[in-house]
């Protein structure tokens, strides 16, 4: 059998492709939830790596759930009430909990159809962009489920409550400039200038200090749910560390010196 993920690192940045095209790359099998778990453990801990491009292979981003494990009820769709429930904790929901941890920047790069868990997926990214064949759909409704994977927190965080209502209650699909105009994704781009848009985006993030983009990342993240007071606790103790690392000290010797900065992660 294939991979279920391809991984591949250009400089800092580092390509993840979901790698089951016949099948439009679902995401609820456990060998591609244990890759992309395994694949943000590593980028973790590896300082020089800056940025993840999160892409599908073929046509399609991700379809989300497989229906045919549905309907026959294998892998985590199989068992009782209580045994779906472990199933889906142990399971899909691992992938939110992952991307949410990830440390570095994450960028989206929707080559086809999100359908499914496959939009809450590029949801799970920091950044989106998005091909012109791209589709998005908060469609469980249509299956007769509910968002398991965390949908419910994730699309209205990304476009609103009233449009992430209406995505989910149709379950219908919007293409990519209407993803656009909701705040969905940042670009569209032919699909053949995805992954160069991709990168590029990239190194527009990567061009900036390691370690302050890390810290940078967790505290939008906790922004989300602590009190203000908690934030500025937070973020005076990170300046704090920010300002004793050889970055900083070339980030403002170069604005000062009129030239392009070169930082080492230190």
């Amino acid at each position: 059998m294939s991979d279920p993920l391809l991984t591949d690192r250009t400089g800092d940045t580092v390509v993840w492709t979901l790698n089951n095209p016949e099948a439009r790359n679902p995401i609820s099998e456990a060998d591609t939830i244990d890759a992309l778990e395994e694949a943000v453990t590593a980028v973790n801990r590896d300082p020089s790596v800056r940025v993840a491009i999160l892409t599908g292979a073929g046509s399609a981003f991700s379809s989300g759930g497989n229906v045919k494990h549905m309907r026959d009820k294998e892998g985590m769709f199989g068992g009782s009430p209580a045994e779906l429930r472990q199933g889906y904790r142990h399971g899909i929901q691992r992938l939110p909990k992952a991307l949410y941890h990830c440390e570095i920047p994450t960028i989206a790069a929707v080559n086809g159809a999100a359908i499914g868990a496959g939009c809450d997926l590029a949801m799970m990214c920091d950044l989106r962009i998005a091909s012109t064949t791209a589709q998005f759909a908060e469609s469980f409704v249509k299956v007769g489920i509910i968002p398991g994977d965390g949908g419910a927190w994730l699309l209205p965080r990304a476009i609103g409550m009233a449009r992430a209502s209406e995505m989910a209650y149709t379950g219908e699909a919007i293409d990519a400039q209407t993803a656009l105009e909701w705040g969905m994704i940042s670009a569209v781009t032919e699909p053949e200038h995805l992954l160069t848009a991709a990168h590029e985006l990239a190194s527009r993030v990567s061009a900036n200090p390691p370690h302050v983009l890390r810290m940078t990342k967790r505290l939008l993240r906790e922004g989300q749910h602590q009190s203000l007071e908690s934030i500025l606790e937070l973020s005076a103790a990170m300046q704090a560390v920010a300002h004793h690392t050889e970055d900083h000290h070339e980030a403002v010797g170069a604005m000062l010196e009129r030239r392009a900065p070169q930082f080492s992660g230190r």
